[in-house]
């Protein structure tokens, strides 16, 4: 069997040799090692990747929600491919044509007051190195951030990570404080509304500000719209009031736009829908989708004027790669010419969340259904009266089973999901066509029946 698109053929010796080759030689991250079999995969194309059987999977978690552009998009693997006959590779104290290029573009997107990028290798280094800006700038060291959250593997960003990734890392720098961020669905605050729970955890914000010590406090950082851990959209005027908390006892406001970046909500930034400005802002992922490792800081005007006579203490040797910064350039010739941003917002409000409506309707499995753009969790529960989760938090082994099962019967259904903790999201690439979006979301929605048998009726 041939697959007539991409003319990938079944190949059993290959798929032998590269699991060969990946169980003796490769270790795995945030894994037991011989507690995992990866899947080989042979190619990718748009929103779809094979394995060595000739088995295609819908891609709807974009890898780890970083490929915007989805695989092999052709106009980023001929920019890399231009760039690499030219000019490989040039240290970053050197100007580079992609990398200035780049660098403008994204400071135009992110809007006025924002002028300078700070080129990483990735969103964990973007974090460590925005917190160190607003350390030096602040002349202060305690960082706050939420316990639902994921901000990377270095030091200071796994130590700012809120999720059980975090536990066995410790400690790593111990100047980082935690606070609980609006939840609607499960408030923490027992909250009734969207508008209470703004109100509550503002407040609570607030106090642990002024309990921590504010004038010790240099920043305050929050994914825009929290990624990994649940896709929490902010309720109506929450990011505004950390915005005024910040600027009331002169703390750095950094938004950890990793994920969320570069259109996965229908925004060049989330922060941008909500009506509210960041001093700080961390992006990666979806800027190149992840082609060259590739992520950054942009900084607004008032904190890099602090380095123009002052040295900034840090650096990378392949901070803004040419090939990097080419694949991003096309990225954005990609959106504008595309129209990503207008069709990530149409297929969202259009195609996504009327279905999830309709499936949240239709499962007594679903608790909880939210999100924007192609961006949305499915909240899994064994009770929707009580919201009990489907599995318990941090669940492993035969406690995870059944969120394990939905993912499995996706899978059968040529659908590869992302799946955390009791949830599913829905995050395909921007390009996705829309008849394959509403075939992955009926796959799912299949999938869901399993679910429903460990659910109360």
């Amino acid at each position: 069997m041939t697959d007539t698109l991409t003319g990938i053929q079944p190949d059993l010796e290959a798929d032998a040799r590269v699991r060969a080759d990946d169980r003796g030689h490769v270790f795995h991250s945030w894994s037991a090692q011989a507690l995992i079999d990866p899947l080989p995969v042979a190619a990718g194309e748009g929103s779809t990747f094979w394995d060595y059987a000739g088995k295609a999977y819908l891609d709807f978690g974009s890898q780890l929600v970083n490929l915007n552009l989805g695989h092999q998009h052709p106009d980023l693997v001929e920019a890399i491919q231009r760039q690499a006959g030219r000019l490989a590779t040039i240290q970053p104290s050197m100007a580079n044509d992609v990398r200035g290029d780049l660098a403008r573009r994204i400071a135009e997107v992110a809007g006025d007051g924002f002028e300078k990028v700070f080129f990483t290798n990735g969103g964990a280094d973007a974090n460590e190195n925005a917190v160190r800006m607003a350390r030096l700038v602040t002349g202060r060291r305690k960082v706050l951030s939420m316990y639902r959250s994921y901000h990377g593997n270095t030091s200071t960003a796994i130590a700012l990570t809120g999720d059980p990734r975090r536990w066995p890392n410790e400690p790593a720098d111990g100047s980082v404080a935690k606070f609980f961020g609006p939840y609607p669905y499960r408030s923490p605050f027992h909250s009734s509304s969207p508008e209470e729970e703004t109100q509550r955890a503002l407040a609570h914000l607030e106090q642990t500000i002024v309990l921590e010590g504010a004038s010790t406090i240099a920043a305050v950082v929050i994914e825009t719209i929290v990624g990994t851990n649940g896709v929490l959209v902010p309720p109506p005027g929450y990011l505004a009031g950390v915005r005024e908390l910040c600027d009331r006892f002169g703390i750095v406001f950094i938004a950890d736009e990793v994920m969320v970046g570069f259109g996965r909500v229908g925004e060049w930034f989330a922060f941008q829908a909500f009506d509210v400005v960041p001093d700080l802002i961390t992006f990666a992922k979806g800027v190149n989708s992840g082609y060259v490792p590739l992520g950054g800081v942009v900084i607004s005007e008032r904190i890099a004027a602090h380095f123009d006579t002052v040295a900034f203490p840090g650096g990378l040797t392949y901070s803004g790669h040419p090939l990097a910064c080419a694949a991003g350039v096309a990225t954005f010739e990609v959106f504008e010419r595309d129209g990503i941003l207008e069709r990530v917002r149409d297929l969202g409000a259009r195609v996504v969340e009327p279905r999830l409506r309709q499936i949240a309707a239709r499962h007594p499995s679903v608790g909880d259904v939210r999100g924007m753009g192609l961006f949305w969790a499915i909240e899994l529960v064994k009770d929707a009266g009580t919201r009990e989760p489907l599995v318990p938090f941090n669940a492993t082994g035969a406690e995870a089973a059944p969120v394990a099962a939905v993912a499995a019967a996706c899978k059968r259904d040529g659908v590869w999901p992302f799946t955390h903790f009791h949830r599913m999201h829905i995050a395909p690439p921007l390009v996705i066509s829309e008849d394959e979006l509403v075939r992955g979301l009926d796959v799912i929605d299949r999938a869901l029946s399993v679910a429903d048998e460990h659910a109360a009726r």
